[in-house]
């Protein structure tokens, strides 16, 4: 089996495999502190259930990465997933521009994904993305290793944030 006939196993970041709480101050303010949130990204501990769950993924499939973080968040990203020795694979970011619903990007590129290769999961802490990948038919893992965040929650659905 070469690497691209391995299945994907498809990990969200944020509230998945790293822990937002210290930087939720920055969502809990009006106008809400966009730039501060995610330059202390750098800074979040691992959350380790999900990443023992990554590191367990990669030896039957390749692991790949979506985020709703910006594109311009990428040097920080890949850094911080080395830094915590994840695997590596790919990473899908969010445009900067893009501000639609996490569960509408996140969906369209699963979706993408599936034409040609097979997703064995999605692990996943948003549960409207997690809720519309299975009415899709993805097999999904709902990450609920982490502290919930109303603030995160409304910047993933109705600002298209995160």
């Amino acid at each position: 089996m070469t690497a691209n006939d391995r299945p994907l196993a498809v990990f969200d970041l944020d509230n998945t495999l790293a822990d937002t709480a210290h930087r939720q101050r920055y969502l809990e303010v009006k106008p809400r502190d966009w730039d501060a949130f995610f330059a202390a990204a750098p800074q979040d501990p691992p959350l380790h259930e999900g990443v023992a769950l990554a590191r367990e993924s990669a030896e039957e499939c390749e692991v790949v990465y979506l985020t709703g973080r910006p594109e311009r968040c990428r040097p920080d990203t890949v850094e911080w997933l080395a830094a915590h020795g994840l695997p590596e694979g790919r990473i899908w970011m969010r445009r900067d521009n893009d501000r639609r619903p996490a569960r509408r990007t996140k969906l369209e590129i699963l979706r993408r994904l599936a034409r040609t290769r097979e997703i064995r999961v999605l692990v996943d802490d948003d549960e409207l993305v997690c809720e519309d990948a299975e009415r899709a038919g993805f097999t999904v893992v709902r990450a609920r290793w982490a502290d919930a965040s109303a603030a995160l929650k409304v910047a993933q659905e109705r600002e298209g944030r995160t």
